[in-house]
């Protein structure tokens, strides 16, 4: 049956592989539950089966869709308080044993979604690499990182507020003015900065600004050590990041330690 008022092919005048075709080249949009409605009046299972896969991307995108809202009520709450300029921030790379910690800082625009955000250890790496593309595209991003050196010197709590720091700063020149807020991942705030910080935990999975900005900073991270990769290959820190895998201990132990393992952490030798 073909509805005048959508541009529809006579579904009972295609093969299944045709109707196939068709429907893998639809997008969700306001049409898509009528055309699903004409592929339910078509009497052949095959063509029903590709009805029920559509219905089932409709759900997909709805979840999708309310978790973004769901991510967002911070930010949305901030801005009826008259906050507008917010930053999320978030850092990776705490817990290896080489290579530094980064922190990335970024303010999304409230009129370009960005769907399917997340704790960017939840991702797996082509969605985090996806995501970041997007991110980068559509949002104001600021990078800083401590390198390993400078954690030996600080220790990591405090490197770490230094990559922060240095994030906040690469952000600024993007900027038509100075934050209102600063929203961080964890329990506590970024120390001598003059601007509004508010810590919330597990605010990479709950919160869609702190969410991208885990996202660029485990993919810049990423990034860098496999680039440190190629240049100390007996540590294979493709594979395991700079993380005390089995593997990496038993590297150290038989190559001893490159420039850029951490020497203040216990497992790693001068």
């Amino acid at each position: 049956m073909k509805d005048d008022n959508l541009d529809l092919p006579e579904f009972s005048q295609l093969t299944v592989k045709e109707v196939k075709n068709f429907a893998a080249e639809l997008k969700i949009d306001k049409n898509l539950p009528e055309i699903i409605k004409n592929l339910n009046q078509d009497s052949r299972k095959g063509v029903q089966k590709v009805a029920v896969r559509l219905q089932r991307k409709i759900k997909r995108q709805q979840q999708i869709e309310a978790k973004w809202e769901r991510m967002n009520t911070v930010e949305a709450e901030l801005r009826t308080q008259g906050h507008q300029i917010i930053v999320g921030l978030d850092e990776a790379g705490r817990g290896p044993l080489a290579g530094p910690v980064v922190a990335a800082a970024v303010v999304l625009d409230p009129e370009a979604k960005i769907y399917e955000l997340d704790d960017s250890k939840k991702l797996s790496k082509k969605k985090r690499e996806t995501l970041f593309s997007k991110i980068k595209a559509r949002a104001k991003v600021g990078i800083g990182k401590a390198t390993s050196s400078e954690i030996d010197k600080y220790n990591i709590r405090e490197a770490t507020f230094v990559a922060m720091k240095r994030a906040v700063k690469d952000l600024l020149p993007q900027l038509a003015a100075n934050p209102d807020i600063l929203l961080v991942d964890g329990n506590a705030v970024i120390p001598e900065l003059t601007v509004a910080q508010k810590s919330i935990i597990d605010g990479d999975a709950d919160v869609n600004a702190i969410a991208a900005a885990s996202i660029i900073a485990k993919v810049t991270r990423d990034n860098i050590i496999f680039e440190y990769a190629e240049k100390f290959p007996q540590y294979n820190f493709k594979s395991n990041k700079g993380y005390g895998t089995a593997e990496h201990i038993a590297a150290l132990e038989k190559y001893g330690s490159s420039p850029i393992h951490r020497k203040s952490f216990g497992r790693v030798p001068e």
